[in-house]
């Protein structure tokens, strides 16, 4: 017995995957600091304007530390135009984001259920958005709303509000669409068909049966639209107009002449939402895999 000690431990370190060579544990130890290193150079930026949300510059401008203060966040929304800019911003995010997880969430399941004739072009022009830049977008997008003759009834835009919002919904049907179609890629159409042999009508068998299971795709599409909508700023810029401005390009804007505190405030409080709502949804998520017995 003693004699085999030596020959099956190796064995049994091979069959777990243990890793026991010098090698092997150097090149672990690089990979961890490799991550490290490219997660810390990601969240650098991040924890810059968090810092200095609770700066007192001398100056104008917030780029150098110079002594800690909570006078900010005391008077997050003392700037009344940064604030409106926000406000807008949200607005247009909100009903981008709701229209696009619409059509998108509809456009998805036409696709993935059916098949028909043009379905490979739809998916050619869903993509397309996604892959061309943003200036492109802004500057084409800007043509259409400014020559009268490419619009119905020959109505010229006028740049504002409502350009900003339809090219918020141009792109982001774009994101929801990907989004619950990789969410509905393995559905069970199964089910609706169960769900009709029992008496449901078309209408019944997609409220009670498919929308339940397809919701955490949807809403994580309507997440990920609502942040794009409020981050955008290339093609804001194009189709904004010189009376709306949106917090992206109000901060843009006003970095030439000043750069206050409050941007940080209100950045800082954006991010904290934003991570709040992500672990909350991943909270429900978790319960509700526990509840349905999924490990």
């Amino acid at each position: 017995m003693t004699a085999l000690a030596p020959t099956t431990a190796p064995r049994r370190e091979a069959m777990t995957g243990t890793v026991t060579s010098p090698s092997g544990r150097v090149g672990k130890a690089l990979v961890n600091v490799m991550a490290v290193l490219a997660l810390g150079y990601l969240f650098l930026p991040i924890f810059v304007i968090v810092l200095f949300s609770f700066n007192e510059p001398k100056g104008k401008f917030n780029a150098v530390w110079q002594q800690f203060t909570l006078e900010n966040w005391l008077h997050p929304f003392s700037d009344t135009a940064l604030t409106d800019a926000l406000i807008l911003s949200i607005e247009i995010a909100v009903l981008a984001s709701l229209v696009a997880t619409v059509l998108g969430t509809f456009l998805a399941i036409a696709l993935v259920r059916y098949r028909f004739r043009g379905g490979s072009g739809v998916n050619f022009f869903l993509v397309l958005p996604l892959t061309t830049p943003e200036i492109v977008l802004g500057a084409s997008l800007l043509t259409l709303f400014l020559e009268p003759h490419l619009v119905l009834a020959n109505q010229q835009f006028t740049l504002g509000f409502t350009t900003i919002l339809l090219a918020h919904i141009m792109f982001c049907v774009s994101y929801v669409a990907m989004t619950v179609k990789a969410r509905i890629r393995g559905f069970d159409w199964t089910l609706e068909d169960a769900a009709m042999d029992l008496g449901a009508s078309p209408s019944r068998t997609f409220f009670k049966v498919t929308l339940p299971l397809i919701m955490p795709g949807i809403l994580a599409a309507f997440l990920l639209s609502f942040a794009l909508s409020v981050d955008d700023f290339i093609i804001t810029y194009f189709v904004s107009g010189p009376s709306t401005t949106t917090f992206p390009v109000r901060i843009f804007g006003q970095s030439r002449t000043a750069t206050p505190p409050q941007i940080n405030v209100l950045a800082t409080m954006i991010l904290v939402v934003s991570v709040s709502v992500m672990f909350v949804a991943t909270w429900f998520g978790q319960r509700r895999q526990r509840r349905m017995g999924i490990s």
